[in-house]
């Protein structure tokens, strides 16, 4: 980490720099890592945020406020770099300040090719638009990715940058240990809205993914095999790719489902965007299992519902920007989103498919 004189203020950190207190007294000033170059391949140096997991590298100022705060640090499972950038942010005593580090970082982010701009690497649900893409490497016995990625959006590309630093030169095992609940405990999630959180988790949720898959590509040397029918995921849809033989679709238009038995939440959720979006096709995921033992992962009390993600094609979203239409559905949802933890959204009109 480069060594310069930190600028403080008043003891309080400024954007672009933040000081890390040692026990030794000494400070070293904080800010994004410059890359190389631009080029995708070039944007982490080979030295790896991962490569030492040593519990000495470890700043001992988090683990005590994360104690204070009934936050089980080790129950992250953050990786270095993370845990550094955890530190730092906590140690802002201001909202304002935190929002103006994130805002540094994303100017700081480099750019990408339009190549990296694809569909496949499009981050769904989140209000801004997101891209992110991932590249694998042999490093001794093990495999670790580097990331890249761009948003429109100032501040979510500041949370793009961070989580680009964070989890890039790790292995995929290590990247998909970390608990997204850092973001409380960097208490950067006083800065977001509802459904800015909700595209932060839908972020890390894809960058996690891509870290497997790159890796499996990279072993492999050719695309990793596509995922198996997976019984959490139910399909309605008019084109005949039903979850079974139940589903009731009249005039193209979905009209009904099949209630799953013990699962309210997933059942409520289908049953309220049915009877008023009256979609050509929706997709609902349950994947709170993917979640089990994460802070906010025991969702409803009564079935452990915690986390979906949903897919729906309906005449309602035309010509409604994306927040519009994230805005609709949690609309819609009502009292349910309080009681599931996240809910990833790609909602589409039919001209759009």
């Amino acid at each position: 980490m480069r060594r310069t004189k930190p600028l403080i203020i008043a003891g309080i950190p400024i954007a672009g720099i933040v000081a890390l207190a040692h026990q030794s007294g000494t400070a070293a000033a904080w800010a994004p890592a410059a890359p190389a170059s631009a080029r995708p391949s070039a944007l982490r140096p080979p030295s790896s945020s991962c490569y030492s997991t040593n519990a000495s590298h470890r700043s001992p100022s988090l683990s005590t406020q994360l104690r204070s705060s009934s936050i089980d640090v080790e129950s992250l499972h953050l990786t270095p770099e993370l845990l550094m950038m955890t530190d730092a942010f906590s140690a802002i005593p201001d909202e304002k300040t935190r929002h103006k580090q994130l805002l540094y970082m994303a100017s700081k982010l480099p750019d990408v090719d339009d190549s990296v701009r694809i569909p496949e690497n499009k981050v769904p649900g989140c209000l801004s638009t997101v891209h992110v893409d991932c590249k694998a490497e042999k490093r001794g016995d093990e495999y670790v990715v580097q990331y890249f990625g761009d948003s429109d959006g100032l501040l979510t590309k500041g949370l793009l940058a961070l989580l680009i630093r964070g989890l890039s030169g790790c292995t995929p095992e290590e990247i998909n240990a970390v608990d997204p609940q850092f973001i409380q405990a960097a208490k950067i999630s006083q800065s977001l809205t509802p459904g800015r959180n909700n595209g932060f988790l839908n972020m890390l949720a894809v960058m996690k993914k891509k870290a497997v898959e790159a890796a499996e590509r990279e072993k492999s040397g050719v695309p990793a095999a596509a995922a198996s029918a997976d019984p959490s995921v139910g399909v309605i849809s008019n084109k005949g790719d039903t979850a079974d033989d139940t589903v009731t679709s009249t005039n193209g238009i979905v009209s009904s489902f099949d209630p799953i038995e013990g699962k309210p939440m997933y059942n409520a959720i289908l049953s309220k965007l049915i009877a008023v979006l009256k979609p050509t096709s929706i997709t609902l995921t349950d994947n709170s299992s993917q979640h089990a033992g994460h802070a906010g992962s025991k969702g409803w009390a009564e079935s452990g519902e915690s986390h979906f993600s949903l897919e729906v094609v309906a005449e309602a979203f035309e010509g409604l920007s994306l927040v519009k239409r994230h805005k609709l559905v949690y609309m819609l949802l009502g009292d349910v989103m309080q009681k599931i933890h996240a809910l990833e959204i790609k909602a589409k009109s039919p001209s759009e498919v």
